[in-house]
């Protein structure tokens, strides 16, 4: 019998809803949790002086732990204690599921990816580290909280963008809003806001189109991006209704230094964005290691298929 695929998500996730159809089409079995479950609805036991013997129970369903050939990591919710406990005791209830459920699952050996691999591959700075020995090239970029330190660079390398660290949501008393990469002028560069955080910036590298690269251990599948409006052409999530996509083929060197730095972030999956300026280059500008790909239409069920190829041990690690 086929190993057991755990996809660990949250309920509503159209992007791992394609890869756990691919996989039950084949045959194989799936166990699909969010930790949000954990410990109201899903139970674990596992003896820890044994090897990986232990069991989930979800639903009526049952996974032996020993049975287990490889993990999907997506997007999971945080853990819900029971209701009715002090705020304290709630808060210390979520800590130990952490380290306790967390970190169970964390022993399982094959992950896609594992997520002290994510953790690590989204902080920027070790993005551009990597990247940059894997040979890309990467665009003028300035961390700082330094104003002065801003607008010396924004002389240095001409027209500026602003592009936030953390993600693009901003939740608030209101409601929630995106912040999008976002052009700045010399004249915006305050040193209040400025000094108030870590502020990244990047020179506007010149756009004949954008490139989103999906790799799954190894494989490239990408779509070149044109975006049709002022908005998009910026930021193309800012303005999905105004984008068109097409496959493209990723140049050789390219590919290969892709590999380099999924290799160095320790990744199996990846999403990288790059620019082709008018003149040809690609210039990469980011990785999101677990980054969505469901969108690309074109694309969506061959990435599926290499996923689950990865998941079910027809591709290695």
């Amino acid at each position: 019998m086929p190993a057991t695929v755990l996809v660990v998500t949250e309920q509503f996730d159209v992007t791992a809803d394609h890869v756990v159809t691919e996989l039950t089409e084949r045959g194989t079995p799936v166990v699909r949790f969010d930790t949000a479950e954990f410990p109201r609805r899903l139970v674990a036991t596992a003896r820890l002086d044994q090897d990986r013997c232990g069991t989930l129970r979800i639903r009526g369903l049952v996974a032996d732990l020993r049975d287990v050939g490889a993990v999907y990591y997506r997007r999971p919710s945080i853990y819900q204690p029971h209701p009715g406990l002090s705020q304290a005791d709630a808060a210390w209830a979520v800590r130990e599921a952490r380290f306790g459920f967390g970190g169970l699952l964390s022993s399982l050996p094959v992950w896609l990816n594992h997520p002290a691999n994510i953790a690590r591959a989204e902080y920027k700075p070790v993005q551009f580290a990597a990247a940059r020995a894997a040979g890309l090239t990467v665009p003028p970029t300035l961390l700082t909280n330094d104003a002065h330190e801003a607008r010396l660079f924004a002389k240095e390398v001409g027209p500026i963008v602003y592009k936030p660290l953390s993600g693009i949501a901003y939740t608030h008393e209101h409601g929630r809003d995106f912040i999008y990469t976002q052009p700045v002028q010399l004249d915006q560069l305050d040193d209040a806001a400025i000094g108030a955080t870590m502020c990244l910036f990047q020179q506007a590298v010149p756009k004949a189109f954008e490139v989103r690269v999906t790799v799954v251990d190894g494989r490239c599948f990408a779509a070149r991006i044109d975006a049709h409006s002022d908005r998009a052409r910026v930021d193309w999530r800012a303005d999905y209704d105004a984008l068109t996509y097409e496959p493209i083929k990723v140049p050789g060197d390219v590919r290969a230094k892709t590999a380099a730095l999924m290799r160095a972030l320790r990744l199996r999956f990846g999403a990288l964005d790059f620019i082709v300026t008018p003149s040809g280059e690609w210039t990469w500008l980011e990785i999101n290691p677990n980054g969505q790909w469901a969108w690309i239409d074109a694309l969506t069920p061959r990435i599926a298929s290499a996923i689950a190829d990865a998941l079910d041990g027809r591709t290695a690690p």
